[in-house]
């Protein structure tokens, strides 16, 4: 995801860069921002590289646990990408799905991994190691984003893998996962909540 510090960022605050003088943002009770931001990009190149690796990714992941469970992944990844921007970065203006690609990302390096399938020889390894290099050694790119969408795909993967290995029905695992999601949109409006009470105080 691209960042931008600015005027309160995903937190809200004044927007007069929208024509808007109204407080605006998850701190407002906006709290889908935490979501809708993942379906913006800062430019053609930005979309395009995003939608590369989601479609490169997408199609294993979704053969691999199917479209309802596929689509929980993707959200809850990019719903743990949004509260990390709440941890790290909250005043920044952050859009993209690079959150929720970096959580595929993770999720499919879990996959290969519990399956004896070495990530570093798939090409898998080194895709996530460039990525990193780019999210820290770039202006204007979101670390919060990327690093909690890698770790709360992972999070996810392996819950999921783990919830199959015990021959859980399915429901257990696409239960908890929707649950995950919930709870880290929950996380998200709290501690924007956190970070706003001594702006306002």
């Amino acid at each position: 995801g691209g960042s931008i510090t600015g005027d309160h960022g995903l937190l809200g605050g004044w927007a007069p860069y929208v024509g808007m003088d109204a407080v605006v943002g998850v701190s407002a009770g906006e709290w889908w921002r935490l979501v809708t931001g993942g379906f913006l990009h800062g430019g053609l190149l930005h979309l395009v590289f995003n939608m590369f690796l989601l479609w490169m990714l997408g199609q294993q992941l979704e053969q691999l646990h199917g479209p309802v469970r596929y689509v929980g992944l993707y959200l809850g990844s990019l719903a743990a990408g949004s509260l990390g921007v709440m941890l790290l970065a909250p005043m920044s203006l952050t859009v993209g799905a690079s959150g929720a690609v970096f959580g595929l990302m993770a999720a499919t390096v879990v996959h290969q991994m519990r399956r004896g399938v070495n990530p570093w020889h798939t090409g898998l390894g080194g895709l996530v190691v460039v990525n990193l290099v780019f999210t820290f050694g770039r202006p204007g790119i979101s670390i919060g984003g990327h690093l909690g969408g890698l770790v709360g795909g992972a999070l996810l993967a392996w819950l999921l893998d783990s919830s199959d290995r015990r021959r859980f029905r399915p429901v257990v695992g696409t239960s908890v996962l929707y649950g995950l999601l919930v709870a880290f949109l929950a996380a998200g409006v709290l501690t924007a909540g956190q970070w706003m009470d001594p702006l306002l105080g």
